[in-house]
């Protein structure tokens, strides 16, 4: 779940950092770049009180051939200005654009473009307006033009036309610490983000794991105590609560199934009895009687096998470090002799491997499994059971040559009570299956069934490799 909330806030902080930071940046590139047309103002308008007391330009070439004293004292105040700053500076006469003074000299007002349209428009009165905003990635000069005004007219415009690589460089290094600023920003927040979904996510994850737990069995889990957001500890309340009544009624039904049992099996054994002494006195051979004794019995086992299913589903395991081989050989040693009489071959492959099993249990589940295999192989066919482990688990496989189950058959072996309805006429109560399951998940194991090509059927008991501490 965390992997999917951090890209939501990662999202929208990085959102809310950029909608912060670009208007920043560009108030940064703004601010600096009215510093400069400021500063160029202030020179233009120095420059245009120096030009007013300047005398009427003299007839002649385009360039001055006798200039005054304060023409001359203009022209070296722009050399000056042109060779210290390297700003391009000049004054032009109104009409053709003459120069009163220019520095270099061989500067003149450009045809067209930005510069033109500062010039005409200083020659209306008033201040060039202020130029379009240079990025740092573009190299555009800055031109301001201040109108020279004498006796209320205008007779003349100076012109500066700057560089812009220190005011570019300027505002890229104002570029660069908003964006340190704003990658700190971001570490920051991704950190807090880690923190915040850590304390609102743990008692998910505590809640998951309880849910885990209680599915696979482990009826006694319950959801610790931990913190988080006051919905999610009062969900955790309301989940152990929960938890608490299905428990209460699973144990009132493990209860009633284990009591019923129980007080059913004595009325049961009298009555049993009763019969035998009744058979005493009928005739020997007698159907009626033999059929009542075999149904009897096979009452007595069904609730021997309810019995044996309701202490499964309470009994704790006993688990520790078996060898899996070891055992799996000595329960198909066992089932060899009845193998033999079927006429069914029983062949096992169990090298040694250990896992954490209740031997007594794993013991029983393999008797279950085999048996039912046993049942269901015809004569002259063959039953094989193999051990096999991985780093995680060991497994002990047991496939048959019978008939077989369907597609929804297999969806339900191993309920209580149900049989294939092809297997009906076959001894049993479709308990034995059940109570393997139980006993198995009391471990942290399983048991799944699948088909056998060409045909017959596969089960396959789990136990883990690693103990319950691990």
């Amino acid at each position: 779940m965390r992997t999917r909330l951090l890209p939501l806030l990662i999202v929208l902080m990085a959102a809310v950092l950029l909608a912060l930071g670009i208007p920043l940046a560009a108030s940064v590139a703004a601010a600096q770049q009215q510093k400069v047309v400021v500063d160029r103002i202030d020179d233009t308008a120095r420059f245009a009180a120096l030009a007013q007391f300047v005398t009427d330009r003299p007839i002649g070439s385009r360039v001055g051939t006798t200039p005054d004293e304060r023409r001359e004292t203009l022209r070296k105040e722009l050399a000056a200005y042109f060779r210290v700053y390297g700003i391009r500076a000049g004054v032009f006469y109104r009409d053709d654009e003459a120069p009163m003074a220019n520095a270099p000299e061989n500067w003149y007002v450009p045809e067209a473009g930005e510069g033109r349209d500062a010039f005409n428009e200083a020659f209306l009165g008033r201040r060039s307006h202020d130029p379009e905003q240079v990025w740092p990635w573009q190299r555009h000069r800055l031109v301001v033009a201040s109108p020279v005004i004498r006796d209320g007219d205008v007779v003349a415009v100076v012109v500066t036309d700057s560089p812009t690589g220190q005011m570019r460089s300027k505002t890229l290094h104002g570029w660069l610490l908003i964006g340190a600023g704003e990658i700190a920003a971001m570490l920051l927040a991704l950190g807090a983000a880690l923190r915040l979904t850590g304390w609102v996510l743990r008692p998910v994850r505590v809640l998951d794991a309880t849910t885990h737990d209680i599915a696979t069995g482990r009826l006694k889990s319950r959801v610790a105590a931990a913190g988080g957001p006051p919905e999610l500890r009062r969900l955790a309340r309301s989940f152990n609560e929960m938890a608490d009544n299905v428990e209460d009624v699973l144990e009132q039904q493990r209860a009633f199934v284990a009591d019923a049992s129980h007080q059913l099996r004595n009325p049961l054994s009298a009555l049993l009895l009763r019969i035998e002494l009744l058979a005493l006195e009928l005739p020997e051979g007698n159907e009626e009687i033999a059929s009542v004794r075999t149904e009897g019995k096979r009452l007595a086992q069904v609730l021997d096998d309810l019995l044996d299913l309701a202490l499964a589903e309470h009994a704790e395991a006993d688990l520790r470090l078996t060898d899996i081989g070891e055992l799996t050989a000595e329960r198909v040693a066992s089932w060899g002799p009845v193998a033999d009489s079927k006429g069914v071959l029983l062949a096992g492959s169990c090298p040694a491997t250990t896992a954490w099993a209740d031997p007594v249990t794993l013991s029983s589940a393999l008797d279950a499994v085999i048996d039912n295999a046993l049942k269901f192989t015809p004569d002259g066919q063959r039953v094989q059971v193999a051990v096999s482990s991985n780093g995680e688990v060991s497994t002990v496989v047991v496939t048959d040559a019978g008939p077989g189950l369907t597609d929804d058959e297999l969806a339900r072996v191993g309920d209580r009570f149900w049989r294939s309805a092809g297997h009906q006429n076959i001894k049993g109560s479709g308990l034995g299956l059940s109570i393997s399951r139980a006993l198995l998940a009391a471990g942290g194991g399983s048991i799944t069934y699948a088909r056998h090509e060409p045909h017959g059927l596969e089960v396959t008991v789990t136990v883990p490799r690693t103990g319950p501490s691990s």
